[in-house]
């Protein structure tokens, strides 16, 4: 079931109102409610894919309590390694099984073998690489004794299959998220209102700016080799605003739902694209996958202790790995590597944490060099969007080096006035509301009341009137 969609425009109102209405007599019913929500919201692509969630939930949950009752080293190591095998092994399979097959067949051709092995026709149930990893965090955190397993069941299936954010996160930890399914939630006014608000602006980032960002992206990329260098930087700017106003939408919606529901899920986008260096754009951008492999991956291999080549090393396997989560093509995998490599100049000079607080903190406007800075690193960023977005490594490769012509210096052979204006004032809202949990969070309460309606009014109107086809959110596939 999509956000933007009449369909989730239908279920939300229903289950708000069996929620708060209803079910609110007892924390259990709310909670088996969620569940019961949760899996139609989930069914609603595919049925079938409900048994693996199902699956996952029970192994994960019997894995926690049985790591609760065993004391033995090897026995709990063992017990850890079996949520591993298992929820890894489904993602595994799903999601990666022809890709590697399809790269074996290419090696054995490539030394003059001729292999017919059978590919699957295997469908990628969504939000796996999300609800997969949100699993493993419970049982790693339970096995390392920083969290009391659950006995809840109910309270457990919830937290795994939480609609808001199920499909394409946040990535939420069972620190943060499960403690909330035990205690009872009063409904608060202006909890909710800030979570409408929250949902608005998702929404227009979906579907004003992502949507028509990738009518014109879809066009340049598709026909690239008949278009001018300008044009193509052009598309990939497009490409750019589209995948963050895409998916940053996504986790404002899903974090807006939850708060109608009483939940606080974590700020999962900070205005990356304002951010001075590399490193910074990775502590703004998807801060919820970017500190699961650091807690998760990065620390354990050592993270940025020891010698500067291990450093290096934990550095591009954390990227490349990054990378390899988001699809089964080497084009995922070179945009990690290519992110460790912007990433290694910053770690070499114990620079890579000098831009910790927001940018121009406490001015209106920046100062030159942090709008170089920005730009610079915008433009880094923007390259490494192509071969996220190519169809294959040749065609970004091509791609790229189509950008280094004269034709640079002329005018974009496609640049839609109207999309331009848009994104000239959706960046000047992000820049205002840069310091807040998301852009109108506080923008406009020095009006009074009846203004900031308007205002809401407007953008709502201006997502009912703009908005085009509805589109699958870009993460879906992940």
């Amino acid at each position: 079931m999509l956000f933007n969609s009449l369909d989730f425009a239908i279920f939300l109102p229903i289950i708000f109102i069996l929620y708060w209405f209803v079910f609110n007599k007892k924390i259990k019913y709310q909670n088996a409610l969620i569940v019961a929500a949760s899996y139609v919201f989930y069914g609603w692509w595919d049925w079938r894919f409900l048994f693996l969630i199902l699956f996952s939930t029970l192994v994960d949950y019997a894995v926690g309590i049985a790591l609760s009752k065993n004391e033995d080293a090897t026995k709990r190591k063992l017990l850890l390694w079996l949520s591993i095998i298992v929820n890894l092994g489904f993602l595994g399979f799903f999601k990666y099984y022809n890709f590697f097959l399809d790269n074996f067949i290419d090696a054995f051709s490539f030394l003059g073998r001729n292999i017919q092995p059978n590919t699957l026709n295997i469908i990628l149930p969504v939000g796996i690489s999300f609800y997969t990893f949100q699993t493993l965090s419970y049982t790693i955190d339970v096995y390392k004794r920083q969290l009391e397993p659950t006995k809840n069941f109910i309270s457990f299936a919830a937290f795994v299959s939480f609609f808001p954010q199920l499909v394409a996160g946040p990535i939420e930890r069972a620190s943060n998220l499960l403690p909330q399914f035990y205690v009872k939630r009063d409904f608060n006014y202006n909890k909710a209102v800030d979570g409408l608000r929250q949902i608005l602006w998702g929404l227009f980032k979906k579907v004003i700016i992502a949507d028509n960002c990738a009518y014109f992206a879809n066009i340049i990329f598709s026909g690239y080799e008949t278009y001018s260098a300008s044009t193509l930087v052009l598309g990939a700017v497009f490409f750019a605003f589209q995948i963050y106003g895409d998916f940053s939408g996504y986790s404002d919606i899903a974090i807006g739902v939850s708060r109608l529901f009483g939940f606080n899920l974590k700020q999962n986008f900070a205005t990356p694209y304002f951010s001075r260096d590399v490193a910074e754009f990775w502590r703004r951008w998807h801060m919820s996958l970017s500190t699961w492999f650091r807690d998760y991956l990065y620390i354990p291999l050592g993270g940025s202790k020891g010698s500067k080549s291990n450093q290096i090393r934990n550095v591009f396997i954390i990227f490349i790995v990054s990378g390899f989560w988001h699809g089964a093509n080497w084009t995922f995998i070179i945009w990690g590597a290519l992110n460790a490599l912007y990433f290694l100049p910053l770690l070499l000079r114990n620079k890579n944490r000098v831009h910790t607080n927001v940018v121009a903190q406490n001015s209106i406007l920046p100062s030159i060099k942090e709008v170089l800075q920005m730009l610079f690193t915008f433009g880094l960023t923007v390259l490494a969007w192509v071969f996220f977005r190519a169809e294959n490594v040749s065609m970004a490769f091509d791609y790229i080096a189509r950008i280094a012509d004269l034709s640079l210096f002329t005018m974009p052979q496609v640049r839609p006035t109207d999309l331009l204006t848009l994104l000239l004032i959706f960046i000047l809202i992000e820049w205002s509301g840069r310091r807040n949990l998301y852009a109108i969070e506080r923008l406009w309460f020095k009006y009074p009341k009846a203004i900031r309606l308007f205002i809401y009014y407007a953008i709502a109107m201006l997502i009912f009137l703009i908005g085009g086809k509805t589109q699958e959110f870009i993460y879906f596939q992940f």
